[in-house]
């Protein structure tokens, strides 16, 4: 609906937002389309990190991080993306001002200070998107080329640019361009992370069957490696529901093994997301023009010994691991930033490099790890 108002490649080159079908523009689209009622009652849309913004101070507008990735917001501009807003007939009154992270919106709203008890507190915008304030807490030191990887349940893997990329060939692989701290830009790819093991693992609970994530792991190392590989961002797979059953049906359907036992599945899907890492990284690095000499692991994903491992031999790059809740300390940097409490990410990076544990992976294996990586592109296109 909406591309036969926007043709797609206009929408990218005017948003440079991955096509997704939850994106914010698509909701807003439909709700426009199909009449619904709020869509011409309401005064304002906010973002959820901005809702609860304006019930703590009563501060209306959109936190850039948030903000960019909706899909309706203009990057070259720096505002809402007017032109395609217009073109959806969507109305223009609901988008609320832009307003930069790492700033002072106000102060706790008085009646919350007097339930509360409390003098007046400042409310800060951070990087109100998780990802924006995980990438923030990224320990880079800024001596090599690196990338990042939120790992949890959606992995999000990709580089911080000072500019937007929104070539031809960064919309053809599904890059996206969202707003970071300090006005950076996260080019990056979703990938469907451990959510592939957790719902596993809830399956198998549901079977009577509750195994730890440490347990699996060792079921997997004592697996078979390469017995089947699958694509981690399937259409198949993003539902919840029965993993196990759908991993064996793709691997059915591919002509390879069916993995069995638990043991089997967990390899395969360690596996599957680290080739996947390395398609990316080999993707990004072809788009950008750079090679990556380092992927920084945070989220809680790092504590994954077995898939930092296979990640590292993967893509063949050293892995560096931590911190484990990158986003709570990118909040608390957000903070700092915006009472002048540290000066700029550079600083946060190094307050972060040496007051957290970090951990390291160097890559083994590389010729299996190859082998691997070509029947994996067999399947992948």
């Amino acid at each position: 609906y909406v591309f036969s108002k926007v043709p797609r490649e206009e929408l990218y080159a005017r948003t440079g937002i991955q096509f997704m079908n939850f994106n914010t523009l698509f909701q807003l689209a439909a709700m426009e389309r199909d009449g619904v009622p709020a869509l011409g009652v309401a005064d304002r849309m906010l973002m959820m990190p901005n809702a609860l913004t304006y019930l703590l101070s009563g501060n209306v507008s959109a936190e850039y991080t948030i903000a960019t990735t909706g899909q309706a917001y203009d990057p070259d501009g720096k505002d809402w993306a007017w032109d395609i807003i217009e073109k959806l007939d969507l109305p223009k009154e609901i988008f609320p001002p832009i307003a930069d992270p790492c700033t002072v919106v106000g102060e706790l709203r008085s009646c919350i200070c007097e339930e509360l008890n409390c003098d007046p507190i400042p409310v800060i915008l951070v990087g109100s998107h998780d990802t924006a304030s995980a990438v923030a807490a990224v320990p880079a030191d800024g001596t090599q080329n690196w990338a990042y990887l939120s790992s949890g349940t959606w992995s999000l893997l990709g580089v911080e640019l000072d500019e937007p990329l929104m070539t031809s060939a960064a919309m053809a692989a599904n890059y996206t361009n969202e707003g970071g701290i300090a006005g950076k830009i996260r080019f990056l790819k979703n990938i469907m992370g451990l959510w592939l093991i957790q719902e596993s693992r809830n399956e198998w609970k549901r079977r009577g069957e509750n195994y730890s994530f440490d347990e699996l792991a060792d079921m997997a190392m004592a697996s078979e490696p390469f017995r089947s590989l699958v694509d981690p961002n399937d259409e198949s797979f993003v539902a919840p529901g029965d993993m196990p059953t759908r991993i064996a049906d793709y691997c059915r359907k591919t002509n390879q093994p069916v993995p069995e036992t638990p043991g089997q599945i967990v390899r395969t899907a360690f596996e599957s997301l680290a080739l996947r890492y390395r398609q990316t990284i080999l993707e990004i690095e072809d788009i950008t023009g750079q090679k990556i000499d380092v992927l920084h692991l945070v989220g809680g994903g790092s504590k994954d010994e077995v898939l930092n491992q296979f990640t590292a031999d993967a893509i063949q790059c050293p892995v560096v691991t931590g911190p484990v809740e990158a986003t709570a300390i990118g909040n608390i940097i957000g903070q700092a930033l915006a009472v002048g409490a540290i000066p700029d990410l550079v600083e946060a990076r190094s307050i972060v490099r040496n007051s957290t544990d970090l951990g390291q992976y160097v890559p083994q294996g590389a010729a299996e790890w190859e082998r691997a990586y070509a029947r994996y592109r067999s399947l992948v296109p």
